[in-house]
């Protein structure tokens, strides 16, 4: 059993990583958040300890190691502009690390952090879910196996509302989210670059605070991609029938479903990392490029 610490508890995101660790048998034995709202912690880790203020945290987390108590893993769910400083954290305390995407914000902290963990000597690993989803490691294969000067022609869409609350949130901050494409495109273009190739060249189209899209050129793909959290680009009848997400990935006019199956990722990927065949920073760094990229361009 692994002695966990979760930073973030209170995101969206959390409980997955609490029931990831609870599911691979493991323990959670304190987390942090400055909101206090963390009442699903009863649902997965009710005797762990909480703090909302990070000096107490740390302070807390110093006891108990120098009580004889390892910390294994450091689980990073803070907004995405905190994750490098948390990273870093938990390096620093001896842990390993277990970050959702996206890893960091640009790929010159990838670099530094590279540099951090060959110090230090312990791992940073990401959440790059999709990697683990049947339906794309079939697609993986079908490609890999096909010819290799094959260029696909692939559309990108993904449209998941939200409300006004989006904007005041840190997520409606640009330089807090990484902006639309980072902040729900980023497991999409790792994806795709992981299946069909690094990214050759690519085009903004359109890039607002709720909508982005554009084109992407891979080695083995040209991707249109259109990405957007506004309700109101949802297609008339995903409105008919009163959903809020549309995801589509379509290649050479065939449609790829993944829209189910996704509950259980997170779990799958705590298994991988904790066998020693997690995703880690070099992974993540072509994503990371790309979403960058677009988030600069045209400034």
């Amino acid at each position: 059993m692994k002695n966990f610490i979760l930073i973030g508890a209170a995101g969206y995101i959390a409980p997955r990583h609490m029931n990831a660790i609870k599911e691979t048998g493991n323990n959670l034995i304190a987390a942090y958040d400055p909101y206090d709202g963390v009442g699903i912690m009863d649902s997965y880790f009710p005797q762990a300890d909480f703090f909302t203020e990070f000096e107490r945290f740390d302070r807390h987390i110093e006891k108990i190691k120098r009580s004889g108590t390892k910390i294994d893993f450091v689980s990073i769910c803070s907004p995405n502009y905190l994750h490098d400083s948390h990273i870093r954290y938990g390096l620093r305390i001896g842990a390993d690390v277990i970050c959702e995407k996206p890893l960091v914000l640009n790929p010159w902290n990838v670099d530094a952090l590279i540099e951090l963990e060959k110090e230090y000597k312990n791992k940073v690993n990401t959440i790059l879910q999709l990697r683990h989803h049947e339906a794309v490691l079939k697609l993986k294969d079908k490609i890999a196996n096909g010819a290799l000067d094959k260029v696909y022609d692939i559309d990108l869409n993904y449209i998941t509302s939200r409300g006004n609350w989006y904007y005041t949130s840190w997520k409606g901050d640009e330089s807090k989210s990484g902006g639309i494409a980072t902040n729900i495109g980023v497991h999409f273009f790792d994806m795709l670059q992981w299946i069909f190739g690094p990214m050759q060249s690519f085009s903004v189209n359109e890039k607002t605070k709720d909508t982005n899209s554009g084109t992407l050129q891979l080695k083995q793909a040209n991707v249109n991609w259109y990405l957007s959290i506004n309700s109101e680009n949802l297609p008339d009848q995903v409105k008919k029938e009163k959903l809020t997400t549309f995801r589509t990935l379509s290649i050479e006019g065939d449609s790829i479903e993944f829209s189910k199956g996704f509950t259980d990722l997170h779990t799958v990927s705590y298994q991988k990392i904790l066998e020693g065949n997690g995703y880690g920073l070099e992974d993540a760094k072509s994503s990371i490029e790309i979403v960058s990229q677009i988030r600069n361009k045209n400034r």
